[in-house]
């Protein structure tokens, strides 16, 4: 008998890498980080495969190792709003999402960024709210200070809510009456006062076609997963393993009540890599090539110098894991934590592992590092990423490729089919907007059914 379920929909996005070792930028065939055409490529292709939304992450500081500035990771991208401001002329439906700090910025500054990008783009405008409790960071800003890690999530509810009220100040789109000689209702005064700021004006933008841009987040403490159920519309997550991601979202899904929303205003979008080959074999052979690419030997020992807190530089990376004890509390990196915060407890399960697999430092590197990955042949990844979103690991994924830019081609051309047969995914947009891609509600819809803008 045929099989009549509905099938859930595989949501999908692009992220441009470069802000870690994920990408391989000494391969002959990565382009460059910077020129205009390489976001542009990306993006179109991300579009031709129907995806909902491309991704760009931001990094508001280098990281330095041991003093100096870390170099294996690609460093050097343009500001992220003039990127998507850009790339809002060269494309017609993707959404353009991008990654800006609510510790750093202002509510009316972002509200008027991110009320910009959605009127010139059409209503496809994202915004990623990340948060930093980072001091090393907050050096590169005025006030020169950070907030305290438990205040983080306190100043960005504030920032949300009131770049919302911002945005909802105008009753409407523009009126334009020339025989009277009107040409706008003005927008209300707004008044906002709290712990974080003290806003008197009114806004200087009309009401975009979205209402409000779409509203990512990426924490993953409780005070993240809180956030984003009171607040966000979709989850960059990092549980990628089926049973990881199931638990995290029947947890996040089942916060929703609490704020009078359902389950699918809130999306659970997990980042994943992909490797494509002719064959099963194949794909595992050229997963591995990579995968040794993104962590040479350099990168392996960077990375358990972020553990032990030491200068580990005279130990071979295809030898066994230093039988010293990691340094008590040495950041060796700074700008970014990849691990614990019990580092000898982290050494401790990083031997008993090398011991179990056999595995050398880059090795357990490797296998230490590697985030969620589909590998197989294009049938077998489309049907792997179906089962995630059928299992309710997940509601789609960000998918990060190794290549700038063409590291989305193949999936593109091979997987994007077969997801499309198995009547997982779009064969074509039917909405003008990012909500409309996600199947998210639109804030201040007419009674007619027609969106304010």
């Amino acid at each position: 008998m045929p099989d009549t379920q509905v099938r859930k929909q595989v949501h999908l996005a692009a992220h441009f890498p470069g802000v870690n070792n994920t990408t391989v930028w000494r391969d002959p065939d990565s382009g460059s980080q910077i020129d205009f055409e390489s976001f542009v490529h990306l993006a179109r292709t991300a579009e031709r495969g129907l995806f909902d939304f491309f991704f760009l992450a931001e990094g508001l500081r280098l990281r330095e190792h041991r003093g100096q500035i870390h170099d294996l990771d690609v460093v050097g991208r343009p500001d992220t709003l003039t990127v998507l401001n850009a790339l809002a002329g060269v494309t017609t439906r993707l959404g353009l999402a991008g990654t800006i700090n609510t510790t750093f910025n202002e509510p009316f500054e972002l509200a008027k960024q991110f009320g910009t990008l959605d009127h010139l783009s059409g209503g496809r405008a994202a915004w990623n709210a990340v948060t930093s409790s980072d001091a090393f960071t907050g050096e590169n800003f005025r006030r020169g200070g950070y907030l305290e890690h438990a205040k983080r999530y306190t100043r960005a509810a504030e920032v949300v809510d009131a770049t919302r009220t911002l945005w909802d100040s105008w009753p409407g789109p523009p009126i334009v009456d020339r025989e009277r000689g009107i040409f706008t209702v003005p927008p209300a005064e707004v008044h906002i006062h709290g712990d974080q700021f003290d806003i008197e004006g009114r806004f200087v933008l009309p009401r975009s076609p979205q209402g409000y841009p779409v509203l990512l987040q990426a924490g993953d403490s409780a005070e993240g997963r809180e956030f984003a159920a009171a607040k966000a519309d979709a989850i960059f997550s990092m549980h990628g393993e089926l049973e990881d991601g199931q638990r995290f979202y029947t947890d996040v899904k089942g916060r929703l009540a609490k704020y009078g929303r359902t389950r699918d205003e809130l999306l659970i979008l997990p980042a994943a890599t992909y490797v494509l080959g002719d064959t099963h074999a194949d794909a595992r052979e050229r997963a591995r090539y990579i995968r040794r690419q993104q962590v040479g030997p350099q990168t392996a020992l960077a990375f358990l110098e972020q553990v032990w807190g030491r200068d580990l530089s005279g130990y071979d990376p295809d030898g066994p894991l230093p039988e010293v004890e990691p340094a008590d509390n040495v950041n060796i990196t700074r700008g970014r934590v990849r691990h614990a915060k019990d580092p000898r407890a982290v050494a401790e399960s990083w031997r008993e592992r090398a011991a179990a697999e056999g595995l050398s430092i880059r090795e357990l590197i490797i296998a230490v590092t590697s985030r969620q990955q589909f590998v197989g042949t294009p049938a077998e990844v489309a049907a792997e990423i179906d089962r995630y979103v059928q299992a309710d690991a997940c509601d789609g994924f960000i998918l990060v490729p190794h290549l700038t830019p063409g590291g989305l081609d193949e999936f593109v051309a091979k997987v994007v089919p077969e997801l499309q047969d198995r009547g997982s995914f779009r064969t074509e947009y039917t909405g003008t907007t990012l909500r409309d891609h996600l199947g998210l509600p639109h804030p201040h819809r007419t009674r007619e059914g027609v969106r304010a803008s």
